[in-house]
């Protein structure tokens, strides 16, 4: 679920390029780096309380054991100096030697798989899914003969819901793609006639204001020059800085509209059947693949995996919330576009088979035409009893009327979700008067708990790190706070670990900042009301689940006892 810096705020000629969030140097912000751990008791601001997490079970004298985290994402780089030490490793695959070892059907996974590469090299870019069903049902529904048409839609309804819906999305988006690619393309070749209309001077209101343009294509130029200069961290650059400035700026813009355009809303781009080359309707099929677990380009899989599990190092001071007991097992399944429901499937199967306790899900859509086989793996965890984690969406919007897939609702109007293993994370901020993140999805039964998700410092590619955004990022926060109490007390189930942070949570009735005149409180956009607290939801656990628990040797007498009544 990525999140696009630029803002694009007119579309009939220019665009203002106003940040979403702030320039921050990370080595003179050290306090903002790791905001997300602070207690909310001591400090007053909604962290998730780690280390007293780590205090309270430490204390009881429990002994923690590694969790191993699954990351389905798009893909995360594993020797990154941050995360290196933390990466689970196949304990029964040699590395490198072409063989299946340990017979499970991948060849050389060492540090997880990929679902979205092949023989062929790896997807980068691919359609979203309302492209795809569009693709599929057009046809199908609205081919050449009514009579036809309408036999389809009678005899398919809920595949035809599903294409309406998707044609819907598809017809704006792919509008809104390519006017915002031709809009971004034409300023680009401008910037240098139109830093030359500064005429040397730094950029202020005043210079812009003092400009005379002569055509339609200056005025346009001169109306972008006045929207940055109202920019703090750009106001009174030299036309060089300026320069600079615009052409970043452009870049971005750019590389997020220009494969929406090309690709992720084209019917005529599909880049599966000849990188991957699977048998793509065959859901039953999973042996697929390759282990090329970076991809060519991890840096959402690669920032999630380090909230999770990141480890200080040289002078950065960044830590993922489970950074003493979590190991993170790459599944890369997520592309730049929309994940395909196969895939999500396949990758939550791999997972828990090899032994990860929690998967992180931070990736979502509208439609899913293969929800069944995604469900039916959900399933599947919950019987091995392991925990999914998924970001509710960034979308600004209620889940229950805009659904993002995939949910653990089969319909919205169920009282209860089908699994109990699945907990689904909105995102807060550090500031207590807007404390849900502007972007994020919401709703009082289908989301579950809030999170820290925006100004969020951690590890990305290169050896790099970023502040990033969106549920993407609270989910991990989830996912590694999850691995806390996991590691301490290995006997939780899913359903208790989704308990104790939703009876826990740090409550809060601040305006929720929505677009509605009901549920307008931060404490009724969620289940919880508010934003977890491990410390408190380890005690809790502790106290309901862990130390109520019969231990072994309890349980042993028990049943020596059955045995010899029963004599």
């Amino acid at each position: 679920m990525k999140r696009i810096l630029i803002a694009a705020c007119f579309m009939t000629g220019f665009a203002s390029f106003a940040q979403n969030t702030t320039a921050l140097d990370p080595m003179q912000d050290k306090d903002l780096m790791t905001w997300y751990h602070k207690d909310f008791s001591s400090s007053n601001v909604y962290g998730v309380n780690t280390q007293n997490a780590y205090k309270y079970l430490e204390s009881k004298g429990l002994k923690p054991k590694s969790v191993i985290v699954g990351v389905l994402d798009s893909g995360v780089e594993v020797d990154h100096p941050g995360l290196v030490k933390n990466m689970w490793k196949n304990p029964n695959e040699v590395p490198n030697n072409g063989k299946d070892d340990d017979g499970n059907g991948y060849v050389d996974d060492i540090y997880g798989w990929n679902f979205i590469g092949g023989k062929n090299g790896d997807i980068d870019v691919d359609n979203m899914e309302v492209t795809r069903v569009v693709k599929k049902y057009q046809s199908i529904f609205e081919g050449a003969n009514s009579t036809t048409n309408k036999a389809n839609q009678a005899k398919m309804p809920e595949e035809f819901a599903m294409y309406m819906k998707a044609k819907e999305i598809f017809t704006k988006k792919s509008i809104d793609a390519k006017q915002g690619y031709e809009t971004y393309s034409r300023i680009q070749k401008m910037i240098p006639s139109m830093v030359a209309l500064l005429n040397g001077k730094n950029l202020t209101t005043e210079a812009v204001s003092a400009i005379t343009p002569a055509t339609q294509e200056q005025a346009m130029a001169v109306s972008v020059l006045g929207q940055i200069a109202k920019d703090p961290s750009v106001n009174g650059k030299s036309p060089a800085e300026v320069q600079k400035y615009l052409e970043s700026q452009m870049k971005e813009a750019l590389d997020y509209y220009g494969p929406q355009a090309t690709k992720q809303y084209n019917l005529d781009f599909d880049p599966r059947a000849e990188i991957v080359g699977d048998h793509y309707e065959d859901y039953s099929e999973r042996k697929y693949g390759n282990n090329h677990y970076e991809g060519p380009d991890a840096k959402h899989g690669t920032h999630v995996a380090g909230i999770i599990a990141g480890l200080p190092q040289g002078k950065e001071i960044q830590y993922g919330v489970g950074y003493k007991v979590a190991k993170i097992m790459t599944v890369r399944a997520v592309p730049d576009g929309d994940e395909r429901d196969k895939d999500v499937a396949n990758a939550i199967r791999y997972a828990v088979d090899n032994g990860a306790k929690i998967l992180n899900m931070s990736f979502g859509k509208p439609v899913s035409p293969g929800k069944s086989e995604v469900w039916n793996a959900f399933k599947y965890a919950q019987d091995k009893g392991v925990l999914l984690v998924k970001a509710a969406g960034n979308e600004n919007e209620n889940v229950a009327e805009h659904v993002a897939y995939p949910t653990n609702f089969k319909d919205v109007n169920d009282a209860k979700p089908f699994v109990n293993n699945m907990i689904v994370v909105g995102a807060s901020t550090n500031n207590n008067e807007f404390l849900r993140a502007d972007f994020s999805n919401y709703n009082q039964k289908m989301v579950n708990v809030f999170a820290p998700g925006e100004q969020i410092y951690s590890t990305v590619t290169d050896g790099k790190y970023e502040y990033l955004q969106g549920t993407s990022m609270a989910s991990p926060v989830v996912a590694g706070a999850a691995s806390i109490l996991l590691a301490y007390m290995p006997n939780l189930k899913p359903e208790q670990i989704i308990e104790s942070f939703v009876k826990t949570s740090n409550k809060s009735s601040v305006n929720a900042m929505i677009n509605s005149n009901t549920n307008n409180r931060f404490d009724l956009i969620s289940e919880a009301g508010g934003v977890i607290d491990v410390r408190k939801a380890a005690e809790y656990a502790y106290t309901n689940f862990y130390k109520a628990a019969p231990t072994k040797s309890t349980a042993a007498k028990k049943a020596l006892k059955k045995r010899v009544k029963r004599k």
